[in-house]
């Protein structure tokens, strides 16, 4: 353990096992710009089998697929418990994920039983295995802000998956109850994306934004009590049609709140930054937090203004934002820093180098390349909220995401390239 940094790199896993993660995700983003190129309707409306399809690609393909990674990484190195049998896991749980999202994706754009009973059997098998692993090295952890925000963050993913295999079963028609499928649903959603996502980016970032980005840590009582009031707060939702109209909107717009807090702390640090370089990742999670600002004003909007509620661009919008704006930009630019640091440390650890024989991490990247990713990025982003209301914005969009995808694939490669030409050993 560091003393200087109070983390464990030497029980790091080997850097193939991340690294696969890593590297597929951005295909999958490739992946959903080519299915809204060829079905620019999949903004028309969010029930229609191709927005279904993009959806899962994001939240399942990109951002389920890094955070895993993540976490493969961060288990052993931040929370000082590694994975039991990491390579055995890696294998299984990225294969699984990776088939298991082409498949359900398959089932949504063909409406084929059989394909949503093997994604759902595939995704179901890998999400299951990664968090009993994940789930021994939890219990292991001593614990601290980011390690709770792991625990939460993985048993929100237990409360996304159980609802959504149950309506993959639906879907298959198999099960002689009842299904409860508007209320399966919004527990589905609101665990999935304000429970596994939000809540893991948030434990992530108290680590991350103080080390990274070189800003004064996050309050100490934001950073101990946010994540769990969020995650009661979600729980209440979940019991929503349970309360009365006024309880249940009193527990969204606690929140929202929460949303706007984490937002604007985080930004108010990265203002007082101690490095005042210029770090294009810096600028991805501006938009990241930029992006929930704007969510929770749609949100705020929405309740006082039935008409815009009951617009079927407001659930896309809402979408948009938190899956694009926030999701897509925070995992990018959190990618920029996890591979590029990967590979200066064990090429560091494996050659013992000394300073100026290797690639510093800055080099592993050319910061010109990672510039222009950000700002075709930061065009998709207009242009995909642009093609809700223009539908003739939607080409260009799903143009300006596959370009910000194949550069981000091809820049994550060039750190791999630069790793391999120094003598870097992957396993």
């Amino acid at each position: 353990m560091s003393a200087q940094t109070g983390l464990s790199f030497e029980q790091a896993p080997p850097f193939s096992l991340p690294l696969r993660f890593f590297l597929t995700a951005p295909l999958f983003l490739l992946a959903a710009a080519g299915l809204l190129m060829w079905a620019p309707e999949s903004l028309a409306s969010r029930w229609t089998p191709q927005t279904l399809a993009l959806t899962h690609a994001l939240t399942l393909g990109f951002l389920a697929m890094a955070m895993l990674g993540a976490l493969m990484q961060m288990l052993p190195v931040v929370a000082g418990a590694p994975l039991p049998a990491p390579r055995a896991v890696a294998g299984f749980s990225h294969l699984s994920l990776a088939l298991g999202t082409i498949a359900l994706m398959t089932g949504f754009l063909t409406t084929g039983p059989a394909a949503f009973g093997i994604g759902g059997v595939l995704l179901g098998g890998g999400f299951a295995v990664f968090l009993a692993a994940a789930s021994v090295s939890l219990v292991r952890a001593p614990g601290g802000v980011t390690v709770w925000g792991m625990r939460l963050a993985a048993l929100c993913l237990v409360l996304t998956l159980l609802p959504g295999l149950g309506l993959a079963l639906a879907r298959m028609r198999i099960g002689a109850w009842n299904l409860p499928v508007e209320a399966a649903l919004a527990a589905h959603v609101a665990f999935g994306l304000l429970g596994w996502v939000l809540l893991l980016v948030i434990g992530v970032a108290f680590q991350v934004v103080p080390m990274f980005q070189i800003t004064p840590p996050y309050p100490p009582l934001l950073s101990r009590w946010l994540a769990p009031a969020l995650f009661g707060l979600l729980l209440a939702h979940a019991a929503a049609p349970l309360m009365p109209p006024a309880a249940a909107h009193l527990v969204d717009a606690g929140l929202a709140a929460g949303v706007l807090l984490f937002a604007a702390a985080t930004l108010n640090l990265q203002s007082r930054r101690r490095r005042t370089l210029p770090d294009v990742t810096l600028d991805f999670w501006r938009v990241g937090m930029a992006s929930l600002i704007a969510c929770a004003g749609v949100w705020l909007v929405a309740q006082f203004w039935p008409a815009a509620a009951a617009n079927p661009r407001y659930p896309l919008l809402l979408a948009m934002l938190f899956l694009g704006g926030f999701g897509v930009s925070v995992v990018n630019g959190m990618l920029y820093k996890i591979v590029p640091f990967l590979a200066w440390f064990h090429l560091q650890a494996q050659l013992r180098a000394r300073a100026g024989s290797i690639p510093t991490m800055k080099d592993m990247i050319g910061a010109r390349w990672t510039r222009r990713q950000f700002r075709i990025h930061l065009a998709a982003c207009a242009l995909l909220v642009g093609g809700l209301f223009w539908p003739l914005l939607i080409r260009g969009a799903a143009m300006a995401l596959a370009m910000s995808a194949l550069l981000l694939w091809l820049n994550l490669l060039a750190a791999v390239r630069r790793f391999s030409r120094h003598g870097g050993r992957f396993g």
